[in-house]
């Protein structure tokens, strides 16, 4: 069944996934980031059908996620190298090995991958944290509110949201 676009969504989460949303490409992005390049590598290392692989590097390279670099005159082969875009999906990445390494099916048998500093070789303790102030940026320390592009119908579903909130709040408060 053919999934519909999320063009119509006013939300960069949707826009998002329109581009790496569909099964594989977060898995080929994985392997572009171990510096897995050629056609040949993502299919042998994935075990992804040919026509697949085919249409998900297509489609990352249309939207400039991944550049398609010839690298061999006859036969004619290329590779696909990260793009500064590409490279800016790392902590995409990051942050669902993580969740797979606390909450994933095989979570019990510890991490099948680490990261470590590079100069030093230590463990590397992922956390997602706010740019000015440094503090971890967590479900329950932050609130989403209308941005420059939001949408009317966005702005109003958000505006409705905090308005759930405050009821809420209200009614906790009274009992």
């Amino acid at each position: 069944m053919k999934r519909e676009p999320y063009k119509h969504m006013n939300c960069s989460v949707a826009a998002a996934l329109e581009v790496v949303g569909e099964p594989w490409t977060l898995l080929i992005l994985r392997d572009a980031y171990q510096q897995v390049r050629r056609f040949e590598e993502f299919q042998r290392h994935l075990g992804i059908a040919r026509n697949i692989l085919t249409a998900r590097l297509k489609k990352l390279v249309d939207h400039g996620i991944l550049v398609k670099v010839q690298y061999q005159d006859r036969p004619r082969r290329f590779e696909y190298r990260l793009s500064e875009k590409g490279a800016a999906l790392f902590p995409v990445i990051v942050c669902l090995k993580e969740w797979g390494d606390q909450f994933g099916e095989k979570s019990g048998y510890g991490p099948p991958l680490n990261y470590v500093d590079k100069e030093n070789g230590e463990l590397v303790r992922p956390a997602l944290v706010d740019q000015t102030s440094g503090k971890r940026i967590e479900l329950t320390s932050v609130r989403a509110v209308p941005g420059m592009g939001a949408h009317p119908r966005s702005t109003d579903f958000m505006n409705w949201i905090e308005r759930q909130r405050a009821e809420s709040a209200k009614v906790a408060s009274a009992a």
